[in-house]
């Protein structure tokens, strides 16, 4: 049987304001959720209930408490999404510490983070490695979740700036053909990426960091000649990298840089007779410490749930055919 118990969170140089909300109706909420009794006093909030219910009401605290360290003020949505993923059963004890430290990034509609085995790997080796391939069909939210740790980077000052690039392979010498000047020729292969950004920064934010070069969004061939410090550089749709691309972006990163390649080695838009330097930096790179390679599979997949079983249509046509042509 649990104890009742008293607990003591320190509230030293944060905002109260911000933290109990109107009225204290974050603290009314959490008591609550809980089951527990909450008393602001001075520089603490005093919390009082049984032993396992404070143990999670205040970690709770504590992860509303790290926001507001952030600079973020708490919606009602971030104190839902903090109660939901804390174990009110009280069985994992530190299922809600898990769940929490896995968050990536807190966004108007609620929190980013990996949301599968594959894409826990992911997040795992970018927080381990400097330089980080993921590799998987679409819809294993390769370039979502590389974007997210860009940002998050970005506001815990890891880094000053985001560098976005992507090969305009399927433009290729047709580029000039393209109605407008060159941003919008241009745009439309760099879309996903404005995309991903738009659901995670607010729209006046993004417009600041974009007219300034805090985040710079570029085709790969723009790439060339530059050493980016201080840096967190994504490159998108890898597999559309030719063997020199790749060793010319690689060879981009300077001091404390940091640097994700996303791509789908099963969807090359290059020639057939011309190798892609996403393949062959796995053989050429794959034994370097400090290098990672991240794999995700059609159980990785976040999108609609048809799009897991039409990769594995799709992967069982292409054995059952290379097989029967090798007979």
């Amino acid at each position: 049987m649990s104890n009742t118990i008293q607990r003591k969170v320190p509230l030293k140089g944060i905002d109260q304001l911000r933290l109990f909300g109107l009225h204290d109706r974050n603290l009314r909420k959490l008591e609550q959720s809980f089951d527990v009794t909450m008393i602001a006093r001075g520089n603490d909030v005093i919390v009082t209930g049984l032993s396992d219910r404070v143990r999670l009401a205040e970690k709770v605290l504590v992860e509303l408490i790290l926001l507001v360290t952030r600079d973020q003020d708490i919606t009602e949505n971030d104190l839902d999404t903090v109660i939901a993923l804390s174990d009110k059963n009280g069985e994992h004890e530190n299922t809600l510490e898990n769940d929490l430290n896995r968050v990536i990034l807190y966004t108007k509609d609620g929190f980013i983070k990996p949301k599968s085995a594959g894409q826990h790997a992911f997040y795992e080796a970018s927080a381990k490695n400097d330089i980080v391939f993921a590799i998987g069909p679409a819809g294993t939210g390769k370039t979502f979740l590389a974007v997210a740790m860009a940002v998050a980077a970005l506001r815990d000052k890891l880094a000053d700036r985001i560098v976005l690039t992507r090969p305009a392979v399927e433009a290729g010498e047709r580029l000039g053909y393209l109605p407008g000047d060159f941003r919008e020729k241009i745009d439309p292969y760099l879309r996903p990426l404005y995309d991903a950004l738009n659901d995670m920064i607010p729209a006046d934010k993004l417009k600041r960091y974009l007219d300034s070069g805090i985040i710079e969004i570029v085709p790969l061939a723009y790439m060339r000649g530059r050493t980016l410090n201080n840096a967190f550089v994504i490159l998108d749709e890898a597999q559309n990298t030719k063997f020199n691309q790749m060793k010319m972006f690689l060879t981009r990163l300077g001091i404390n840089a940091k640097a994700i390649i996303t791509g789908d080695i099963t969807q090359s838009d290059l020639p057939s007779s011309e190798a892609s330097g996403l393949v062959q930096a796995q053989t050429i790179l794959h034994n370097i410490e400090g290098i990672k390679f991240a794999y995700m599979n059609e159980r990785d997949v976040v999108r609609h749930r048809l799009v897991r079983d039409i990769i594995k249509a799709y992967d069982n046509y292409e054995g059952h055919n290379v097989s029967s042509h090798s007979h």
